[in-house]
């Protein structure tokens, strides 16, 4: 049986992509921090850090097929080439995640070969930072000129999973919770009518199980997603119809400031990201798959699925981000 490694994989995607994998045949061994009992006789859930080199160069003795690698690696600008050079060494098949966000917003529909803002910005404060989407780039450029081609970039857009319901730069944390306490969220009005595409993790699981050991796809780079796309204000629409969701549109700055403090890489997630019109191209990667977007899942039947999932009785870790929206609003009474 071929031999897979997942670090990182109890999370969005890799909730999904493990039972796959286990039906087509592999065995997997899942590594995080995240404990986890196993519940079919080919997989193992491993508690450890795959962020110590040293303890992944001891899982890698196990000589596994192919790594899909849900890492980020985000001490410094560079920090994942030994990472990189590691699973290119000591596997037939590294699959490396970057994300949409790494494509600038000079063509629509996006394709794979649309630039990206590593090369397209001249925002330089951007471009020396450790920001995702310059790091996540920055990654692809080392494998690309590694000289090997035993490697496949994913670049997955927008994700929503059973712990994930996005909405402008919001996660469940606030969105879920609003939505179960009835309490009012802020949106910023410029993304309104910004189109963004959210794809489901399950559908997302299923590309990347077919990208998984596929020699056509070595060397390349695929987008992961849904071709659907909706306006922000849309996406609202939807969560209060499937949950009840009360929200205010403000300025895009009372928004960042109220919700993030005025963060840089909020304000940069939103202005390089949320606030651009994320229309994709998913031809390629349903080629190699042999899917159709007719047997994607709709956005909105998909979250009103993972809604109805979401445990109730869910316990809320303190949130500063959250206690700061309830003050704006008491405050405007």
């Amino acid at each position: 049986m071929k031999k897979i490694l997942v670090p990182g994989g109890t999370g969005a995607m890799g909730v999904y992509l493990v039972p796959i994998l286990l039906d087509m045949g592999y065995k997997v061994d899942v590594i995080s921090l995240i404990e986890k009992q196993p519940d079919h006789p080919n997989v193992r859930y491993i508690k450890d850090n795959c962020l110590d080199i040293n303890v992944m160069k001891e899982y890698l003795k196990n000589d596994y097929d192919a790594v899909v690698d849900f890492m980020i690696y985000r001490e410094s600008r560079n920090a994942h080439e030994p990472y990189i050079d590691m699973y290119l060494e000591n596997t037939s098949h590294y699959i490396y995640f970057s994300t949409y966000r790494v494509y600038a917003n000079e063509e629509h529909p996006i394709k794979e070969t649309s630039p990206r803002l590593l090369d397209a910005s001249r925002d330089e404060r951007l471009l020396e930072s450790k920001d995702y989407c310059i790091h996540k780039a920055i990654g692809e450029n080392y494998l690309k000129n590694s000289g090997k081609t035993n490697w496949t970039i994913v670049r997955p857009a927008i994700t929503f999973s059973k712990m994930r319901f996005q909405l402008v730069t919001m996660e469940f944390n606030l969105v879920v919770r609003s939505m179960l306490e009835g309490t009012t969220l802020l949106l910023p009005k410029e993304a309104l009518n910004v189109q963004a595409t959210m794809s489901w993790a399950g559908d997302v699981a299923k590309m990347i199980s077919r990208i998984v050991l596929n020699d056509k796809a070595m060397g390349e780079t695929y987008s992961l997603c849904t071709a659907e796309h909706n306006t922000w204000g849309e996406v609202a629409e939807m969560y209060k119809r499937i949950g009840g969701l009360k929200y205010l549109a403000v300025d895009k700055e009372t928004y960042l400031n109220v919700l993030f403090n005025g963060s840089i890489g909020s304000r940069w997630q939103l202005e390089y990201d949320r606030l651009f019109d994320r229309i994709m191209d998913n031809t390629k990667i349903l080629d190699l798959c042999g899917m159709k977007q007719s047997e994607l899942m709709p956005l909105e039947e998909g979250l009103k699925y993972e809604f109805s999932q979401f445990p109730r009785d869910f316990k809320w870790d303190p949130s500063p981000t959250y206690d700061r929206v309830q003050k704006y609003f008491e405050d405007l009474k």
